[in-house]
């Protein structure tokens, strides 16, 4: 049995995914900075007969963000699964003209360093199994900059170029690497990007392994 690790727990997609991927038999790792948060989603998906467990890691920590993986893989078994989803921080967001270089500095770290950590974690037991698939999620600045939320949408655009790069990188080692755009909202009950609609999309990323960059739904006009 292998493990799928999402970073960035939360009781929307965080949990969605978790269920999703917890019934088709990997035990699951929820990452994220809220001790109190993971134990609230690990009841929750215990009572279904999910192996969860959590682990506390701040995503601009490495050293925790490394230690957290490690720790995942050793208790739940190795990582075939990498889900990148937390979400950025509202400082992140300011408009372009406000934005100045010392305000580039964490949300590069957040959404590129963060990845480039998690991945080097979970690579030599993906290498190992044989397979693997990394799954990385964004909102539409990822794809068209937004100047209201500069921070974030040079930060996304960063993440897709690595993700991108992975994708081509270890496609012969049956390592997938794909992106999920999501333009709008997540919103309960959304005909398109509702948590469980958006875990049966990520889900089917992982199974169908077809191409990189996938969307919720289109792009607004």
């Amino acid at each position: 049995m292998t493990t799928v690790a999402r970073i960035g727990a939360g009781p929307g997609l965080g949990l969605a995914a978790a269920r999703r991927f917890g019934t088709a038999g990997h035990r699951v790792a929820l990452v994220s900075r809220s001790a109190q948060h993971q134990d609230t989603l690990v009841a929750a998906l215990t009572a279904e007969n999910i192996d969860a467990r959590g682990f506390t890691a701040d995503v601009l920590d490495a050293t925790s963000l490394t230690a957290a993986l490690d720790e995942a893989a050793d208790a739940l078994g190795p990582v075939e699964i990498l889900q990148f989803s937390p979400v950025p921080r509202g400082d992140f967001m300011k408009p372009v003209l406000d934005t100045t270089p010392t305000d580039l500095d964490d949300p590069l770290a957040f959404s590129v360093k963060g990845p480039m950590i998690c991945v080097n974690a979970v690579l030599p037991g993906m290498r190992k199994l044989g397979r693997g698939t990394l799954l990385f999620v964004n909102g539409g600045s990822a794809v068209r900059p937004n100047p209201s939320v500069a921070g974030t949408s040079i930060a996304f655009a960063a993440e897709s170029a690595y993700a991108h790069m992975l994708h081509a990188a270890l496609a012969d080692e049956n390592i997938h690497v794909a992106q999920l755009i999501v333009p709008g909202a997540i919103r309960p009950g959304a005909e398109h990007s509702s948590p469980q609609v958006l875990a049966e999309r990520l889900y089917a990323m992982h199974t169908e392994r077809d191409g990189f960059r996938h969307y919720a739904e289109p792009m607004p006009a």
